[in-house]
């Protein structure tokens, strides 16, 4: 993921772009199968596709925003646009979980069948095989960018995947064993699994909102970045959060009291490059402190407020 901020924005334009051209080329050749079909489950990764393109454009939007630099009033940035675009997909997901968990209770109660069945499993493959590629390119992405609104939307897509597989399954059922109840009963399967990916995406996206602490193994990493520089007495109160692709990092590094203001910097500026290799783009802030002796070990890390002034 060593890449700069720069390169990662032409990545991330590049991915909402093609999500939502697949997306819509995709909803076009689906919608001419169910008018021919008349299937449950095609009409469900139907709809999963209709709001795949919200979603896309959705992405699209709040990437751009997330990328624009900090200003007067962003001085963090716009990261947390991505984030709340992730949370805002996982509700669009839910909702399509629940028409298509109604509709299949419906379709249940009164049966119907299938019809044109190489027409419908015709499209399904073309909408997999246009799904395979833009699904790598996005885990490219990820791995460059580590981006939550792209990760999210690639959630989209799997599901998408696992949908069109499920809906094959559904149209040779029905052609081979004249089977009319597994078309309603996979769709029903499709929307427990929309349910799943929903909480997954949510929940994500709102650890980020929340600025959730980095991973026990990331924080190890900055921990350890620290105190492989000999002149570290300690470190502590060590916090960490993410807002879109940028990662922020602070804590307090323990120093003798006798160094100079230069020599500190310079201890800090080599802890932060090797930082940086872990996490790059991260925004590392460095507060110095004075060694902290055994006897006031206990009052390491706490706040003492200030007198009030008269």
């Amino acid at each position: 993921m060593e890449i700069s901020n720069k390169e990662a924005a032409k990545l991330l334009k590049i991915a909402t772009l093609m999500s939502v051209s697949v997306a819509i080329l995709i909803i076009f050749i689906k919608l001419i199968a169910w008018f021919t079909t008349d299937s449950l489950s095609l009409l469900s990764s139907l709809i999963d596709s209709m709001l795949d393109v919200v979603a896309s454009v959705l992405t699209f939007m709040a990437v751009r925003y997330s990328l624009l630099p900090a200003d007067e009033d962003h001085r963090f940035g716009h990261g947390k646009a991505e984030d709340i675009a992730a949370f805002s997909q996982s509700v669009f997901i839910a909702g399509s979980g629940v028409f298509i968990f109604i509709e299949a209770i419906a379709r249940f109660m009164n049966p119907q069948e299938v019809s044109n069945h190489i027409a419908g499993i015709s499209v399904m493959v073309i909408s997999s095989l246009l799904t395979l590629m833009l699904l790598s390119y996005q885990k490219y992405v990820i791995s460059k960018t580590n981006s939550g609104a792209i990760k999210a939307d690639s959630l989209h897509y799997k599901t998408d995947l696992f949908v069109n597989l499920l809906v094959i399954i559904s149209f040779v059922s029905s052609m081979l064993f004249k089977l009319q109840w597994i078309d309603p009963l996979l769709a029903l399967v499709v929307a427990i699994h929309i349910f799943k990916s929903a909480f997954s995406v949510g929940k994500d996206a709102f650890d980020k909102l929340m600025d959730k602490e980095f991973s026990d193994d990331d924080r190890a990493k900055i921990i350890d970045c620290v105190m492989t520089n000999k002149d570290v007495k300690g470190v502590h109160d060590l916090r960490t959060r993410s807002s879109g692709i940028k990662p922020f990092i602070q804590f307090h590094l323990e120093l003798d009291g006798n160094i100079s203001l230069i020599n500190a910097h310079a201890i800090s500026d080599d802890i932060e490059m090797k930082i940086l290799k872990f996490f790059p783009n991260a925004e590392i802030l460095v507060h110095h402190d004075v060694e902290v002796k055994k006897d006031l070990e206990p009052l390491k890390g706490r706040v003492v407020p200030l007198k009030k002034i008269k």
